[in-house]
């Protein structure tokens, strides 16, 4: 047993796929959630942000209801985001929704709808706040080129807010039920940074097993062997992560619609529908999550270009999502071909061959000669006929079966629920 516990992934690892909610004051500026670094914001050049929100259109039931219809099983919302302001009625700060013309607590109503729809709860929470008063300059800070840290930091402790982080963490692990994921945001140690001894991760984390003991811990807390995932940002690794010991680990990997995990309103960078499948099919190939991220308009609706993306994920999941669910890294011996993808299912020990691109009348397995009884198109369980070397075929109109391979016949067209990306399911013998 690691000293900081561990919790349970075993859903997780079923699941899949998630969602990622990044929403506060940002949305306001529609450039981004690092807008206050980047252009280098005062606190009281943003307070004009905090007194207008007001997320008039906020209807969380839409939010959860377009996230299960894409097939998504759970979700992590940013509590609190590197700019200070929290989503919910806390005791240890004014800076929250309560006091904004919202006058909701908006996490509560989140919860709330995404329970409803059965998908688990998580928390993000960032270990920065360019608003706190006890947080003390570095190098990420707003503030760096406007202050020097002897007349910022005067009075300041991260002690005190170490505390602060504590007592935060406490009220969402305590008032809203079982929380099945707390997602830290980030260490940056080193010279003019913060890490472990900044955060007291030790302490946080002890306190967050000790609240909720099955809850799963993210790996941003400078603190290793704390986390029970190992959390990826915006790429996707090239094959499956290990540890340093060369043992497969629990991964995630987060990614956005467009590049922004904030609300950006410019943004022209938004990835294909068929891209955003094709990343949730690369990560569970290589037996990792994927937490694709929305970012909510300050009026509090998902727009258009996002709802766009997650309805090409129910399309797509409502008759593929057998190849995702319980599935992971194919055993080595399989080697999928040129633009495909393999997901394997040890349960019912059934493989999944995906197509990013679709071939022209046949495809060839390696080495699977002997290995399939039979094999569909998932999206409709239409059969598709396989042939080794030794069937009978004529030889000018067909291409002959590589030694030891087994070769499918495909159909020119295909149905219509196939989707952006087509799924064969193969039974193994």
């Amino acid at each position: 047993m690691c000293k900081y516990g561990k919790g349970d992934t075993t859903w997780f690892t079923h699941d899949r796929f998630g969602m990622f909610i990044h929403w506060g004051l940002y949305s306001m500026l529609a450039r981004g959630e690092w807008i206050r670094h980047h252009e280098q914001i005062s606190n009281e050049e943003y307070q004009k942000y905090f007194d207008l929100f007001n997320p008039d259109m906020f209807n969380p039931r839409e939010w959860a209801k377009a996230a299960r219809e894409a097939g998504m099983k759970y979700f992590v919302i940013t509590s609190k985001h590197h700019e200070g302001f929290c989503l919910w009625d806390t005791k240890y700060t004014d800076y929250k929704a309560t006091n904004t013309p919202a006058k909701r607590d908006l996490i509560r109503e989140v919860v709330d709808a995404f329970r409803a729809e059965g998908l688990r709860i998580g928390f993000y929470y960032s270990l920065l706040d360019w608003h706190h008063p006890q947080f003390t300059l570095d190098r990420i800070h707003p503030m760096r080129d406007r202050t020097t840290p002897e007349e910022f930091n005067k009075g300041r402790s991260m002690k005190r807010y170490a505390k602060y982080m504590r007592d935060q963490v406490t009220e969402l692990l305590t008032n809203y039920g079982k929380i099945d994921i707390m997602w830290f945001d980030f260490s940056y140690p080193g010279p003019n940074g913060k890490g472990r001894d900044d955060w007291e991760s030790e302490k946080l984390v002890k306190l967050v097993r000790k609240l909720q003991p099955d809850i799963i811990i993210d790996n941003r807390l400078d603190l290793p062997g704390s986390g029970d995932i190992v959390t990826p940002e915006q790429y996707t690794p090239d094959k499956g992560m290990v540890d340093e010991n060369g043992n497969p680990v629990v991964w995630e990997g987060c990614q956005t619609f467009s590049g922004s995990w904030g609300y950006h309103r410019d943004q022209t960078s938004w990835k294909s529908p068929k891209m955003c499948i094709e990343l949730l099919i690369n990560h569970v190939s290589r037996g990792g999550n994927l937490l694709m991220n929305v970012g909510p308009t300050s009026r509090g609706y998902l727009d258009q270009r996002a709802m766009d993306r997650l309805q090409a994920f129910a399309n797509w999941m409502k008759y593929n999502s057998r190849s995702i669910y319980g599935c992971g890294q194919a055993p080595a011996e399989f080697v999928a071909p040129a633009d495909c993808r393999y997901t394997y299912n040890p349960e019912t020990k059934r493989l999944y061959l995906h197509f990013f691109t679709w071939p022209f009348k046949h495809v060839h397995l390696a080495d699977m000669a002997d290995k399939v009884q039979y094999a569909q198109l998932l999206c409709d369980g239409s059969e598709i006929k396989i042939r080794t070397r030794s069937s009978a075929i004529h030889t000018g109109l067909n291409s002959v079966s590589p030694e030891n391979a087994l070769t499918l016949d495909l159909p020119i067209l295909l149905p219509q629920s196939a989707g952006e990306v087509p799924v064969i399911e193969l039974v193994l013998k």
